[in-house]
């Protein structure tokens, strides 16, 4: 029998009781090229059952691995395909000109490798690092390595740790992503300050 799921983790319980590694995979894979999806909630759902012998921890880790990787990969596609066109059509409406989008790509082009890697724990980079790193065009095996390193600590995380926290995981993920919350603001301001500069530098340029 399924072990119940503690708070904000129990609607997933019919979801993943019926489809087990199914339901983790999907969900993840989805997730990951924009749809609006409870990826990190499910992993975390997943970890639990893995804890209480419902599932194998080493099954859903590397199910959830290879979901995310590819999921990621699809939305690096959209982002490639059409991204580009999309901006330089329509860009100049939201004032991202040619100009700015060419700043934007060489910006990403140098630090896109930490901004892939990171944006793996913030909701909503998420969902859409892909298709910025498409549409930027950075390079697929660049992206493809930082990106299966992202995925990697981000799914051993959560996975880890609710395979051993169990039914405290809420209380223990609250936490966790209260401090979060600084890492990101401050992961953000130093993004800032380097597009700042990268920006001043452009300017001074002949």
């Amino acid at each position: 029998m399924a072990p119940p799921l503690p708070g904000p983790l129990a609607h997933l319980a019919p979801l993943l009781g019926h489809y087990g590694y199914w339901a983790v995979g999907a969900v993840v894979f989805v997730e990951d090229f924009g749809v609006p999806a409870p990826g990190e909630t499910i992993l975390l759902a997943a970890g639990v059952y893995a804890g209480a012998g419902r599932l194998n921890i080493m099954a859903v880790g590397v199910i959830a691995f290879a979901a995310a990787v590819l999921g990621d990969n699809i939305g690096y596609l959209i982002g490639r395909s059409g991204g580009r066109a999309f901006v330089h059509r329509w860009g100049g409406y939201v004032f991202l000109t040619p100009k700015r989008f060419q700043a934007a790509e060489e910006f990403f082009g140098r630090h896109g490798g930490k901004i892939v890697t990171v944006a793996r724990f913030v909701e909503g980079l998420r969902q859409a690092n892909g298709i910025i790193a498409g549409t930027t065009g950075m390079h697929w095996l660049r992206f493809l390595a930082y990106n299966a390193l992202g995925a990697a600590l981000w799914v051993g995380l959560w996975t880890t740790l609710a395979y051993l926290a169990g039914h405290h995981i809420a209380a223990v993920y609250d936490e966790i992503r209260h401090y979060q919350l600084y890492v990101v603001a401050g992961f953000a301001v130093l993004v800032a300050a380097l597009v700042v500069r990268h920006v001043v530098r452009r300017r001074r340029e002949p």
